[in-house]
């Protein structure tokens, strides 16, 4: 499953939209920043859409270099233990760092163990040297508050044949896979790291790719899914990285509790 667009509401566009092409150094076309297979359309909004949580697939062979990178760059949150960067097993496996974004956004870089071949085949040559935003793969998580997990939870897996992912509570249940995950959390549980602030999603629109069959869903506390087939042949599309970031391995380019209290 992918998560191939996202309508992304902000009270102050241009500068929400400065922050993923100056800060996360991210492909920007007017109000479409290119993440990936992943589209965000930056829209305007009358209100705040509460703290949204997005997280990003990087390469496991490439978290040290995109750890320092984001050390550079962005406010990183830590838990209350004060830790900044956090590894998981189960069927996570995978290490995280989280970072403050635009309007209150609680972001995420993820490298996860099951994706080190594919990305390994998309870097061919290899890669080597400082990180680069234009590595990023994708959204491969957002954040979706309801007042019901284990209904929604019910529905998503009647409507789409969403799959569940690892385990998961009343209060925060992962579905998909690695490629692309939904994090139903209760509107009232605070976000990993730092337990600070209240999940939102309002006006946030996603697309997915890859569910069966296809259709819409409106919760009630303000953000709509969209579900369709993938557009392949059956196969997954291969990951594909921009040129930019695909040279010769010689050269540059351009302690954490379960997830089921994370994320």
């Amino acid at each position: 499953m992918r998560i191939t667009r996202i309508t992304l509401p902000s009270v102050d566009v241009g500068a929400c939209v400065a922050f993923y092409r100056d800060v996360m150094q991210l492909p920007v076309e007017g109000r479409l920043v290119r993440v990936g297979w992943t589209t965000l359309e930056i829209v305007p909004a009358t209100a705040d859409t509460g703290s949204v949580h997005l997280a990003f697939n990087v390469s496991p062979r490439r978290f040290e270099a995109a750890f320092s990178w984001l050390r550079e760059r962005a406010l990183l949150l830590r838990d209350p233990m004060d830790e900044e960067r956090f590894r998981l097993g189960g069927a996570w496996r995978s290490d995280s760092v989280y970072f403050a974004g635009p309007h209150d956004a609680v972001l995420e870089l993820i490298a996860r163990d099951a994706l080190a071949d594919t990305f390994d085949d998309a870097y061919e040559d290899g890669v080597d040297g400082p990180f680069h935003g234009m590595e990023i793969a994708c959204v491969s998580e957002v954040g979706l508050p309801t007042d019901d997990v284990p209904a929604l939870v019910r529905d998503m897996v009647t409507r789409f044949g969403i799959a569940p992912f690892g385990e998961s509570s009343d209060l925060f249940a992962p579905l998909g896979d690695h490629e692309g995950l939904l994090i139903l959390v209760d509107r009232d549980r605070r976000w990993f790291p730092d337990l600070r602030r209240v999940p939102g999603a309002l006006g946030l629109h996603v697309t997915l790719e890859g569910a069966m069959p296809t259709g819409h869903f409106a919760d009630a506390n303000g953000w709509l899914l969209t579900a369709r087939t993938a557009k392949t042949d059956g196969r997954s599309p291969r990951l594909s990285l921009p040129q930019a970031v695909r040279p010769a391995a010689s050269a540059s380019p351009c302690h954490r509790q379960k997830r089921s209290n994370s994320s």
